[in-house]
């Protein structure tokens, strides 16, 4: 286990002589942070005095996906559009390297041959048809999933280009010289919105590059989502990490067991009942329980959470089922939520994790 700065953090990663380094964390914990702080990093350490532009690093983060943006004029009937705001990595992947088509194909590959995306000419915004057999429909506004799947493609292109240059040893046989300093990249979360299945697929097929590079590119992968962080494990010889803050801004690396998947029941079950132990529980470990139950009665193919809670004295499990809606939905007004529980409210908590243990032997 590794405490520190997010500074700190960011320079325990870059010191890492791994090829990959996978983190999980909750949203909110600092992983966009983390992404910034480790790019401030490698740029600060660039030779002030060199005339070269080549990129030492890489990056995928929320600030990659907010150079796109809708253009929703409806008021003055203008078809919907998605903006490309002028950036380094697009502008290398369509104008320089002409990689349109890949970049299509990439994103049909996860979506289908009837969704179809139209450049500009100056590769300034696209917009979206959907195509079938029957008709066809121009300027359509697409879901936040396949949003997020398009600009995915496109930097996923970058990459593949990018380790595929970087595969011929001889650099004088390449190309492009832009990346021949690089030596980070780092994805921050590319899979918001997106259904399991494609999920699993930029998993599979991101593992699968990175195994691919045969270049010293080292590789740092965050994620809120657990079975991403699980497929990429199971495709990946990575260091495996959860990463953590608490009150004081302290932020806690720690490292997960090489030979075992994430078992992100047990590790919320387990943030639970340390909370229990040293007397401090919040509100989202309320949430954390109503998490473990939703998913577990998933698996155990009960109709609702609440089935798996425990029985009042009265043979009713409503009040603790209520009870846990009540404290672990959110308020309306920030204002309105409290982040300390009362006493009673612990005591129930401490209750209920200790009876689903029991009951449904969790280890």
């Amino acid at each position: 286990m590794f405490a520190g700065t997010l500074n700190e953090i960011a320079n325990k990663l870059k010191n890492s002589n791994k090829k990959a380094q996978l983190i999980y964390a909750f949203n909110g914990t600092g992983k966009t942070r983390l992404s910034v702080e480790f790019k401030n990093l490698i740029e600060s350490g660039a030779d002030e005095n060199s005339d070269s532009d080549q990129k030492k690093i890489i990056y995928y983060n929320a600030f990659t996906q907010d150079l796109f943006y809708w253009d929703n004029d409806i008021e003055n009937d203008v078809e919907p559009k998605l903006k490309i705001q002028p950036n380094s990595f697009t502008s290398w992947v369509f104008q320089e390297q002409g990689l349109d088509k890949e970049v299509i194909d990439t994103f049909q590959l996860y979506v289908g041959k009837k969704l179809e995306p139209r450049f500009d000419a100056n590769f300034s915004e696209v917009s979206f048809s959907f195509i079938d057999d029957n008709a066809s429909e121009d300027n359509i506004k697409i879901s936040k999933g396949e949003e997020s799947i398009f600009i995915w493609s496109i930097f996923y292109v970058l990459i593949r280009q990018v380790i595929n240059e970087l595969n011929i040893a001889e650099p004088d046989n390449r190309s492009t010289h832009e990346f021949d300093d690089l030596k980070y990249i780092f994805i921050d979360d590319p899979v918001s919105s997106l259904d399991e299945n494609n999920l699993i697929e930029i998993a599979v097929n991101l593992a699968e590059r990175i195994k691919g590079s045969e270049s010293d590119i080292k590789f740092i992968i965050t994620t809120h989502n657990p079975l991403f962080y699980n497929v990429l494990h199971n495709g990946l010889n990575a260091y495996k990490f959860v990463l953590k803050n608490n009150e004081d801004r302290v932020y806690i690396l720690e490292e997960q067991e090489n030979d075992s998947p994430f078992a992100y029941h047990l590790y919320l079950k387990a943030e639970i009942e340390k909370a229990i132990e040293s007397n401090q529980i919040k509100k989202y470990h309320f949430n954390f329980l109503r998490n473990i139950l939703e998913k577990t009665s998933t698996f155990l193919g009960y109709k609702s959470w609440g089935d798996l809670l425990p029985n009042t004295p009265g043979g009713d499990s409503k009040p603790y089922e209520t009870r846990l809606i009540n404290i672990s939905s959110h308020s309306k007004h920030s204002a309105e939520e409290s982040v300390e529980p009362n006493d009673n409210d612990k005591r129930v908590l401490g209750f209920l994790i200790q009876e689903i243990s029991s009951i449904y032997h969790f280890k």
